[in-house]
């Protein structure tokens, strides 16, 4: 390999100072992509939550239409409207309001 032939090669490849800047240009770990990255996996921890209190709401609701649990009627009352406040908290915190239509 000549002496020019060197020079143009590493010439075309990026050192380290153009690779850092060009990562910082692109937005990097900590730019908008990170930012939404993080946004998007809170929000399906979010959701996941909300669709956990939501089957936690059916099932009290299923045994309060139970006839053999009707002793404890008024507590499982109770947990359902705890439980269904709990959701509308949540669902007006984390402004997850399509869901509240459910």
């Amino acid at each position: 390999m000549s002496q020019n032939e060197s020079n143009e090669t590493s010439s075309a490849l990026p050192n380290g100072n153009e690779r850092d800047s060009e990562h910082r240009r692109r937005g990097g770990h900590g730019g908008r992509e990170g930012r939404l990255a993080a946004q998007t996996f809170r929000r399906g921890r979010a959701l996941a939550f909300h669709e956990m209190l939501a089957v936690k709401r059916d099932t009290l609701r299923k045994q309060l239409q139970d006839t053999g649990l009707q002793a404890i009627h008024q507590a499982i009352s109770g947990e359902l409207k705890a439980v269904e406040d709990i959701i509308a908290q949540y669902v007006h915190a984390f402004e997850l309001h399509e869901l509240s239509e459910e």
